[in-house]
């Protein structure tokens, strides 16, 4: 028994670990956030309401008989509604005193007396209350999993015209009685279908694992049911790159969780060094991190400066002496990246070799050099994507900014300090010779290298948003371990339009081939 115990004292660390992965990437909403959302919300609301379907009302009392038909929704007022957090998974949705206009085509009969006409309705004092709750599903993909509704109607008035008015009124209590319970039976399964199966598709649009180019993907599962405060909600995501040639591979996340506390803007997007260092693995991994300059495209004044360096080598191969030189730079591990208050940097070594390329020749190697180099960072959005630009150039951007100067762009992260430097794998003497390289292959990476590998990023990568909705005002601040992007947000397309964008395309039996056929007019068929 004792055994035991301690057992599963030694086991408790890594099963509490295992069942709190700390997340790469984690979005916060705040109920400012909330309130833009409400504002769409509401008129998508207003629009599947406007749209409830509600089946003919028939029946017979003494010797009045009815039957309404053809019911359409004409006006919605919803003067007073709210969307509020509750804990710990729930969004609640209340609409309180609104008010429903109806018309609807009657037929009437009392006694011998015959008419057929149309009526105008209204229902007043309508409340409804809608809790959803959210959770993952099997795919990592945030969803409404269900939804509690309760829906009902204070009042409801009909007005009638023609000859029959004062009898139409006095017998109105069995149309207006039989036309609010049809009505409020048909609210909740209206926002039942358009919280679990519309809204629903438009988190489809948020991407969970795709493709980030032809190398790399990106997987933004979630790792657990989202969490609900009554002023947030936090979506812990995995946020991990993984190489295409190897899509089941998994990089452990020993990064820092990140931890958002600010509530100020509408969204907080945060990100920690695990979400880029997976991608620099991924891209290590995919063999891209290699890259060749050969013949012309090496600058003339680098390449006048090698041949001086290696003069007594490149003599000694004569009649190659005119042969072409080859750089070959091959990152030889996965960078890593490094993220503080004072800024971000990447921390790259690599390998630079050197070599003659003589015609119908084996190359022969000059020199081959280890390089280590930490790379500023300058991390921003575009659009709904992440972009990260990387510089060899001293930068140092405070409040009043580096040298007198701005920052490029006001999303910019501040910077740290380049670092790059070379020696020989060979021997210390070589590296002491090399010395005089270190400044032009600098300058050569910045010039040359840099662009390209900037170039290679240029797109980014999506921040797990759904269609339609897209972030302003974008604020990047850096913290220990992890950044923080803080966003308002807007609505670029409405959520009908999204939508109606992905509704899948209905059968041809949801459509009947002809019109249903309208009531008959004649009394005997009441």
């Amino acid at each position: 028994m004792a055994a035991g115990s301690c057992l599963l004292l030694l086991l408790l660390p890594s099963l509490v670990t295992a069942s709190h992965s700390p997340p790469g990437c984690k979005i916060r909403i705040t109920s400012k956030g909330l309130d833009l959302v409400k504002q769409e919300g509401l008129r998508f609301v207003e629009q599947e309401l406007q749209n409830i379907t509600v089946s003919d009302l028939h029946g017979k009392e003494g010797q009045f008989q009815y039957n309404i038909s053809q019911v359409k929704v004409t006006d919605l007022q919803m003067a007073f509604s709210d969307l509020n957090f509750q804990p710990q998974q729930h969004l609640a949705f209340n609409i309180n005193n609104a008010s429903i206009s109806l018309r609807f085509r009657r037929q009437l009969l009392y006694w011998f007396f015959y008419d057929i006409g149309s009526i105008n309705a209204s229902a007043d004092g309508v409340q409804i209350y809608t809790v959803l709750q959210l959770a993952k599903d099997e795919a990592g993909r945030l969803k409404i999993s269900s939804m509690n509704c309760n829906a009902s109607i204070a009042r409801m008035h009909a007005g009638f015209s023609g000859t029959l008015r004062k009898v139409y009124e006095f017998l109105s209590t069995f149309i207006v009685t039989g036309m609010r319970f049809l009505l409020s039976q048909q609210i909740c399964p209206s926002l039942e279908h358009a919280s679990l199966v519309l809204l629903n598709s438009l988190l489809d649009t948020v991407p969970v694992r795709s493709y980030v180019d032809e190398h790399v993907g990106i997987d933004y599962s979630l790792l657990r049911d989202p969490s609900v405060s009554t002023d947030t909600l936090d979506l812990d995501f995995k946020g991990m790159f993984f190489p295409r040639v190897r899509e089941d591979q998994e990089l452990e996340n020993h990064a820092v969780e990140p931890v958002i506390k600010e509530t100020e803007r509408m969204v907080y997007v945060a990100f920690s060094e695990y979400f880029f260092d997976s991608a620099m693995h991924s891209y290590f991994q995919a063999g891209v991190l290699t890259m060749e300059l050969q013949g012309e495209k090496v600058p003339k004044d680098l390449e006048v400066l090698l041949r001086a360096t290696f003069f007594g080598t490149i003599f000694m191969l004569s009649p190659s002496v005119d042969a072409p030189l080859r750089l070959t730079l091959q990152v030889s591990a996965p960078p890593r990246c490094t993220i503080k208050p004072s800024g971000t940097s990447v921390s790259v070594s690599a390998f630079l070799n050197i070599s003659l390329v003589p015609p119908d020749r084996p190359p022969v190697q000059l020199s081959s050099m280890a390089m280590e180099t930490k790379l500023s960072a300058k991390v921003f959005l575009q659009g709904k994507a992440l972009r990260v630009q990387l510089d060899l150039r001293r930068y140092d951007w405070g409040p009043t900014g580096a040298w007198g100067e701005s920052p490029p762009h006001p999303t910019h992260t501040c910077f740290l300090l380049s670092r790059f430097r070379i020696y020989s794998k060979q021997s210390a003497l070589e590296s002491l010779a090399l010395f005089s390289l270190q400044a032009p292959l600098k300058t050569l990476l910045q010039l040359t290298i840099m662009p390209i590998i900037n170039e290679r990023t240029k797109k980014g990568v999506q921040i797990p948003l759904p269609e339609g909705m897209d972030f302003t005002r974008e604020v990047v601040t850096n913290h220990a371990g992890f950044l923080t992007v803080g966003a308002d947000l807007h609505f670029s397309k409405g959520l009908r339009e999204v939508i109606e964008k992905y509704r899948p395309v209905p059968t041809a039996a949801a459509y009947p081939s002809s019109q249903p056929a309208e009531p008959s007019l004649e009394p005997g068929s009441l």
